[in-house]
């Protein structure tokens, strides 16, 4: 009876090399965007203590969200379920020696326990990029156009996404002509914050249950339905403004629902969707100007924002933005003619390799008609072949996987040869 095959840990996903295709041409398309604006790459740790998250979020809350476990002197420590508390702390462990404004971006793996569905896993991949250090709408205004030009360099334009943006400082003043007291501002935040999740009926009864009257809760949704409030906020004039002059207005769109859920926005928040509105948030993010302190640094604004990889993976494909990614990075395939070619094979590709070519070679002799079939399933171009005349005439011979034809090519030009039909 034969064993059976182990499943993969819940929420995970296995990277075969056609999704690992992906994986890597859209963190290329990341670091482009990234760099255009003068980012530096940068990572942390993948454990850190549960202490870093419960400062802001509460150790019962990191204890539902996150991995958590004892180490073997029994503190807490979680897989990193974000980056921003990790930036804030290398920030506030070197904080007299770091250059202000820094422009950080990372891109790597994040784990939260939640329930696993379409675009949302327990394990997943995100890019993080953070301006720390200026507390200016401007600074604000930089990160939704590494967004936008990301956007641009994936071919997804105004019409298809938008970054839809909010103040958390304006809307603040808005609540307080409510009559909304502040010690109730977290839960209507996250009440405006989950309105899109709920029916009307459950967000009317939860209104209730933050302690909203009738009066406030109608105004409340004139609030949310008014387009024009920005014009209020000179934050958000200065945003958009420098948003027209950095060339990305027409991904933007003020709207009054956006709001973020994470208590540590103090400003500016924003977050990107698919025009539809088929799909979750691409990414979000905002100002955040109290977490260095808040993990034991002095007092540093800092603004950024996440985007992980399985949304954006969903709406390039229902846009058709997906590129044809070939997997297989070799496109030449040395053959093996027998068993005493087998060395002057892997000669050929080393002197090869040697000249800036990838090369596979074959890893034993075979029919060349298999090693053939084999080249031109892995989405080779080339075979080369070299064989006892290729090697009396000092040649190789070189087979079109594509047009099938075959001839000789002097062994000094090969590279050249070849350099010239892969440029």
């Amino acid at each position: 009876m034969a064993a059976k095959i182990i499943a993969p840990v819940k929420g995970t996903r296995d990277f075969y090399p056609e999704k690992m295709a992906l994986r890597a041409w859209l963190y290329q398309q990341m670091r482009a965007a990234s760099e255009a604006f003068g980012y530096q790459e940068y990572d942390g740790p993948f454990l850190e203590p549960i202490a870093l998250y419960a400062a802001k979020s509460g150790e019962e809350l990191v204890k539902e969200q996150a991995f958590v476990f004892p180490d073997r002197s029994g503190d807490l420590i979680t897989l990193r379920p974000e980056l921003t508390p990790t930036l804030a702390r290398m920030v506030a462990q070197k904080q007299g020696q770091l250059v202000f404004p820094l422009r950080w971006w990372s891109f790597g793996p994040f784990w939260r326990y939640e329930r696993p569905q379409k675009g949302r896993a327990r394990e997943f991949f995100q890019w993080n990029v953070d301006m720390v250090g200026v507390s200016s709408p401007e600074a604000d205004a930089e990160l939704a156009a590494i967004g936008a030009n990301f956007f641009w360099r994936v071919g997804l334009g105004p019409d298809e996404v938008q970054i839809l943006v909010n103040n958390r400082r304006l809307m603040d003043s808005r609540l307080d002509a409510l009559g909304v007291p502040p010690e109730r501002r977290r839960a209507v935040f996250r009440l405006i914050d989950r309105r899109e999740k709920m029916s009307p009926a459950a967000w009317e009864g939860y209104a209730e249950a933050v302690g909203l009257s009738p009066a406030q809760r109608r105004g409340l949704e004139d609030l949310l339905a008014d387009e024009r409030l920005w014009e209020q906020s000179e934050e958000l004039g200065r945003f958009f403004a420098a948003a027209e002059a950095l060339g990305v207005r027409d991904y933007l769109r003020y709207s009054p629902a956006v709001i973020r859920g994470l208590d540590y926005y103090t400003g500016t928040v924003f977050e990107a969707r698919d025009r539809a509105g088929a799909f979750r948030a691409i990414f979000g993010g905002g100002r955040y100007d109290n977490l260095v302190a808040d993990v034991g640094g002095k007092p540093l604004p800092g603004v950024g924002f996440a985007m992980g990889d399985m949304v954006i993976a969903l709406v390039l494909e229902a846009y058709d933005r997906l590129p044809q990614l070939a997997p297989q990075p070799a496109s030449l395939v040395v053959t093996v003619f027998d068993e005493a070619h087998l060395l002057p094979a892997y000669r050929l590709a080393a002197e090869l390799r040697g000249e800036g070519l990838a090369v596979l070679t074959y890893p034993e002799p075979a029919k060349l008609g298999k090693q053939f079939k084999y080249a031109d399933r892995i989405g080779a171009r080339w075979a080369l072949i070299v064989g006892p005349d290729e090697l009396a005439q000092n040649v190789v011979s070189v087979k079109d996987l594509t047009t099938r034809k075959q001839h000789p090519v002097p062994r000094a030009h090969l590279a050249a040869f070849l350099h010239e039909r892969l440029s």
